[in-house]
């Protein structure tokens, strides 16, 4: 009997049955070693009787469905297939192209990398209603990243951005503003406070707070006009006995009782308050906004208000005392909220808690925490064999982002034989505050977040380090946040010697840079993917200079943007350590060359 091959499973199933049966129908001589016999009854000629009248009940439903489906083919032995042609992929280098060209057609990074050395310069992107992201455009929103045709060939040392303004140091360290907010008449960045020496920049609502070499810290108005019409200091010449008058108007914010060298060496500003670090480790707060004081337990001293504050300017810096002893190495600051990391790697919040963005659950009845509280990491690892430490925190908006290095512990009564691993570090990230619009970039829209949630995406990563031959933690080397959205440039191993020694100067030997994930708020185009949806979880952009990829040619996969490392370069004749970093601002974004 042929079996009919069929794809309806009652033909296999009556093929089964017949073949079954004729196998196993017991011979006379077999019947003690079965119990069919007693289930049929009779005997053995009447069982052989039944088996052959099942057989060809079995046959007869089979060539019976064969003729209802007549489509059906018999089954015959196939023949084994054919070893799959390996093909290898041909080589991308063509003839009559240089090594470099070859790298640029190979690597979209090592292409990003060369260009961010060749042409230095500021990116911009999102809300361009105060004319910060394209001042020379009147576009109310830029949807891909942009170059400022101002900063071509231009190094900065720190750049800010609001919706309305901007504001930058340039590598002299004098300080250049744009936008709106600054002059309605401007179309191009213009310099205002000139010859300070200015190092970094912040600001607040209504004021730009810049930190000198020198440790003077400059607090002026936005506003162009507001420049122009204030009182302005007497500054004294490289002449000797003689003085003039400031060109623009600014105050200085002095810390009081400054200790022997002790100096602000770094500066962080909220919408209304500022925060100054000095080299001791010490930890000041002021307002830093000419309309409001502030009033959301931000400044981190207790009872202090615009009708309570001591005798003396509204905007001096006060001393928050309850952090004395700790020194503190780090601070952030969001809209209405502080923080601080002392060199412990314990973590302080102080401020407007109302969407969690402390650290902690918000209270209806107490929605500002006016003192530095510590924050209670441990417990995030309640349970594990990791002993964790806080290395960074970063802030803006109603967020706070920490970043943790978790070190692995032998545990109390733990067996040598399950001690593996001891003393590796995983690198996480947690995050607080508003999720609504995707902030927290853990993948939920959540309007509060008390407890900090770990950011899968930038945590528990490894990579191996070839140079070291050791596989080792990928850490955040900088978190940029704004008022909703936020990016993370990752501390990735990088490599930017190709082609610099003869003994590696191989066609296929290319540049990389680190990479940078964004997430959060979009609404205005701020995230630079060319759409305008949310996105709660870290994803990547596209590479920033679109014109440089095309002329390459068309490549088989997708690239991404990857941020140029700390290098050195010649720049219009010299040479110079740069890098690109990125900043996240109110609504608008950039990424500019820094020294």
């Amino acid at each position: 009997m042929k079996c009919i091959r069929s794809a309806p499973r009652i033909v296999n199933e009556v093929c089964r049955a017949s073949r079954t049966t004729a196998f196993y129908a017991p011979r006379p001589s077999q019947r003690r070693h079965s119990n069919n016999q007693a289930f049929l009854g009779g005997s053995p000629s009447t069982y052989k009787f039944l088996s052959r009248v099942i057989l060809g009940a079995g046959v007869g439903t089979a060539l019976y469905h064969s003729s209802k489906y007549s489509y059906l083919t018999e089954i015959h032995a196939e023949a084994p297939p054919a070893p799959v042609e390996v093909k290898l992929e041909k080589p991308k280098k063509t003839k009559g192209i240089s090594k470099e060209e070859n790298r640029d057609y190979i690597s979209s990074q090592h292409l990003q990398v060369k260009k961010s050395w060749e042409n230095p310069g500021v990116y911009a992107w999102g809300s361009n209603s105060g004319r910060v992201a394209a001042p020379d455009s009147d576009e109310a929103l830029i949807k891909q990243p942009r170059r400022i045709p101002f900063f071509d060939g231009v190094l900065l040392r720190d750049i800010k951005l609001d919706r309305n303004f901007g504001a930058a140091i340039t590598e002299k360290g004098d300080l250049l503003q744009w936008g709106t907010g600054y002059s309605r008449d401007v179309r191009q960045p213009t310099p205002t406070l000139t010859g300070k020496g200015l190092t970094s920049v912040t600001i607040s609502r209504n004021r730009i707070i810049a930190l000198a070499s020198n440790g003077k810290v400059y607090s002026l108005p936005v506003s162009c006009e507001d420049q122009a019409t204030g009182a302005k200091h007497m500054e004294s010449s490289w002449m000797p006995f003689w003085s003039s008058r400031a060109k623009v108007s600014y105050r200085l914010l002095q810390p009081q009782n400054m200790g022997w060298g002790e100096k602000v060496s770094s500066i962080s500003s909220g919408l209304e308050h500022i925060l100054l670090l000095t080299s001791n480790g010490r930890l000041f707060s002021a307002a830093s906004s000419s309309e409001e004081f502030p009033s959301r337990g931000e400044m981190g001293v207790p009872g202090l208000s615009w009708t309570a504050r001591p005798a003396g300017p509204y905007d001096q810096p006060h001393e928050i005392t309850t952090l004395r002893g700790f020194e503190i190495t780090a601070i952030a600051t969001g809209d209405f909220h502080s923080l601080a990391l002392d060199k412990e790697g314990r973590a302080f919040a102080f401020g407007d808690n109302s969407s969690g963005q402390l650290g902690f659950d918000p209270s209806g009845e107490s929605p500002y925490i006016d003192a530095p509280s510590l924050l209670p990491i441990s417990r995030l690892y309640s349970g594990t064999n990791l002993s964790p430490r806080v290395i960074s925190v970063s802030a803006g908006g109603s967020n706070s982002f920490f970043t943790v290095d978790a070190v692995r512990v032998a545990q109390p009564g733990e067996i040598s034989a399950a001690q593996i691993g001891l003393g590796r570090i995983t690198a996480d990230t947690w995050a607080s505050g508003q999720g609504i619009l995707g902030t927290l970039g853990t993948g939920r829209w959540t309007h509060i977040q008390g407890t900090p949630t770990k950011i899968k995406a930038l945590s528990g990563l490894f990579e191996f380090d070839e140079s070291n031959n050791t596989v080792v933690p990928i850490r955040l080397k900088r978190l940029s946040v704004g008022s909703t959205h936020a990016s993370a440039t990752m501390d990735n191993v990088t490599h930017v010697r190709a082609g610099t020694s003869s003994s590696t100067d191989s066609p296929n030997d290319t540049n990389w840079g680190a990479d940078v994930l964004w997430w959060g708020g979009n609404e205005n185009y701020q995230l630079g993917m060319g759409k305008r949806n949310n996105i709660a979880l870290p994803g990547y952009i596209a590479p920033l200079d679109a014109a440089a990829e095309k002329a390459v040619g068309k490549r088989r996969e997708e690239h991404r943007f990857q941020i140029t490392p700390r290098h050195k370069v010649d720049v219009n004749g010299r040479r110079v350590s740069m890098e690109q970093r990125v900043e996240c601002g109110r609504m608008v974004s950039a990424v500019y060359s820094g020294v």
